[in-house]
């Protein structure tokens, strides 16, 4: 595994020792260094240091320039406007970076964390007897996302996916099953995930009419309620079987999806159950939770209702029940002191972030939150239909998730069979790049947008050929994969003593930036990054073949295997990004 420092960070550092050389006075300072159209790179830092020394920007600017070592990283630099420093690099030094690069295998020369810690990720939660509908998509794709993106830069990642599988609504499920055993069919491994779900939404509609309309029904339900609460052995081998039909539906979603869920990854609600009363206990002992109306309640001074009195956060209810929140906070005890987390980050729509503002205040007051262990929710908007309203049926209902996938996968297959004949699939192929292609569009959709942003569903678009899809992105990688089976003797082979053409300097230093691309969107939680760096990419590629022959008898050898380096480069990087966003890149399209 090898570590190799980008472009940026090399010339970053060449630029503050030039600095500190040049103007010992002013300490430590940054060149501040960023992208340019002028050049390669522009260093701005320089008009602030001449500001704090009370000298001249340009004189100083000229006094860095001079300091500067000689090498093979810098081709030009040049003193412009009032101080700034204008950097072109040589192609020699973008070539040779890159072919280190390469060398490193999956990783394309991006190091680990030096010092990586332990992150548990909260995300897919669906619910228990219940169908996964559209709003179950975000937490999901986002999640997952996330998940690769942090394991791929070393970190520790705990996945945790809280299934609501507790309450009173299960009273009421087990009671009906109780007095109508032959009501769920239990297929186990026989059993398809929607054949599963079909047969508990049965179960709960049945079980709610009754518990609706029979006042004795509905307080044998209560008592079952408490039977659970309690561990009564035969109630909770009912509930298990409400569990494990959930599970085949839920793995069969996201099979769909193509996300790995593990067993034993999942920890619903009723895993804290054993932890609800020391944590109220805990709270109350150290008078961060009080009394308030016969409820066990936490304050807060920024949260007020609309009469101007304080909402707080209710630990436990005066009948003695759990709210949502004691779970909340048994996790939280559970994953600092049982899973050594020092970061929890949770996937949860935005509309609960008051919810978790509270929670995790709370957990601070608590002790178990602190400067070492940090809670953080990454928040996502809702997904909305083509006229920007919640997408719902045109029945007005939910959209459940694996009709959503059915269709994505749909027309992604019609897609890709337009063009079968012209590139040559099978029909296997062509059944396998349709789910590849259908599936990808819908998670790219959603993160190539700012996850608190909302966002529309527009399956047209998503499956286009043009603009920002993931197909654009999948079909870029396909085309590199059609040249290098072109080839034929010619081989990738990198040729640092070649001069570069534009097109070519654009397109390698942007694959020099995926290190840092990768480092910025693991520290801010921000996969739309990723996304934006990889259509960025894909578009410096199309314009590289517009003025760039790739396979041409009319180059010299030495240019078409350096072309076909980059273009090779640039599949591979396509290729492990994609992968990270949880997206397959086929290799014909």
């Amino acid at each position: 595994m090898a570590s190799v420092p980008s472009l940026a960070s090399t010339l970053q550092q060449q630029l503050a020792d030039a600095l500190t050389a040049a103007l010992p006075d002013a300490g430590t300072a940054d060149p501040l260094l960023r992208r340019s159209d002028r050049a390669d790179f522009q260093a701005n830092g320089i008009l602030a240091l001449a500001k704090k020394l009370k000298g001249n920007p340009r004189e100083l600017a000229s006094q860095v320039t001079a300091a500067l070592p000689a090498g093979d990283l810098i081709k030009d630099i040049e003193v412009s406007g009032p101080g700034f420093l204008n950097v072109t690099l040589t192609d020699r030094a973008i070539i040779t970076t890159l072919a280190a690069r390469a060398a490193d295998g999956d990783r394309l020369g991006v190091p680990p964390k030096a010092a990586p810690g332990t992150t548990v990720i909260d995300y897919a939660q669906p619910n228990v007897a219940k169908e996964m509908h559209v709003g179950h998509l975000r937490s999901a794709v986002i999640g997952d996302a996330m998940v690769q993106i942090l394991e791929f830069t070393g970190e520790n990642v705990v996945r945790r996916h809280h299934i609501g599988d507790w309450g009173t609504q299960f009273g009421m499920l087990i009671q009906y099953l109780f007095e109508h055993p032959d009501e769920l069919r239990h297929g186990g491994d026989q059993a398809d995930g929607e054949a599963a779900m079909s047969s508990l939404n049965r179960v709960y509609k049945a079980s709610r009419v009754l518990f609706d309309s029979d006042e004795e029904f509905k307080a044998r339900s209560r008592d079952r309620v408490v039977a659970l609460q309690a561990g009564d052995p035969e109630t909770l081998a009912h509930w298990q079987r409400f569990v494990d039909e959930s599970k085949i539906y839920f793995y069969s979603v996201f099979d769909k999806l193509d996300m790995e869920i593990d067993d034993p990854d999942i920890i619903g609600e009723s895993g804290y159950n054993d932890m609800l009363e020391e944590t109220c206990r805990i709270l109350e002992e150290t008078g961060v939770a009080v009394r308030s109306e016969g409820a066990l309640c936490v304050f807060f001074d920024d949260v007020k209702g609309p009469d101007g009195n304080p909402v707080p956060l209710i630990v436990k209810k005066t009948n003695g029940g759990y709210g949502y929140a004691a779970t909340d906070l048994s996790a939280i005890r559970d994953r600092v002191r049982n899973l050594k987390a020092d970061t929890l980050l949770y996937v949860v729509d935005a509309r609960q972030s008051l919810h978790f503002k509270m929670v995790f205040e709370t957990a601070r007051r608590a002790g178990w939150l602190n400067d070492d262990v940090k809670a953080h929710q990454l928040a996502f908007g809702t997904v909305l239909g083509k006229d920007g309203k919640p997408f719902k049926t045109r029945e007005g209902t939910t959209v459940r998730l694996e009709d959503l996938l059915d269709e994505a996968v749909e027309r992604a297959t019609a897609v890709v069979r337009e063009k079968a004949e012209k590139v040559g699939l099978s029909e296997e192929e062509i059944v396998e790049n349709g789910r590849y292609v259908g599936v990808g569009a819908v998670k790219y959709a959603d993160l190539s947008t700012s996850a608190v942003r909302d966002y529309k569903f527009d399956l047209d678009q998503m499956v286009s050929l043009n603009g920002d899809t993931s197909v654009y992105l999948q079909y870029a990688y396909a085309r590199i994969r059609s040249i290098l089976r072109k080839a034929g003797d010619a081989k990738p082979a990198a040729h640092p003593e070649l001069d570069l053409a534009p097109a070519e300097r654009a397109l390698g230093l942007h694959l020099d930036q995926f290190g840092a691309v990768l480092e910025e969107v693991a520290e801010g939680y921000e996969p739309h990054k990723l996304a934006a760096y990889l259509y960025q990419l894909a578009s410096h590629l199309t314009t590289f073949y517009d003025q760039c022959q790739v396979l041409s008898d009319e180059n010299p050898a030495e240019v078409v295997e350096n072309r076909l380096f980059l273009v090779e480069l640039t599949a591979r990087t396509l290729h492990q990004g994609m992968k990270l966003l949880g997206i397959r890149t086929p290799e014909r399209l």
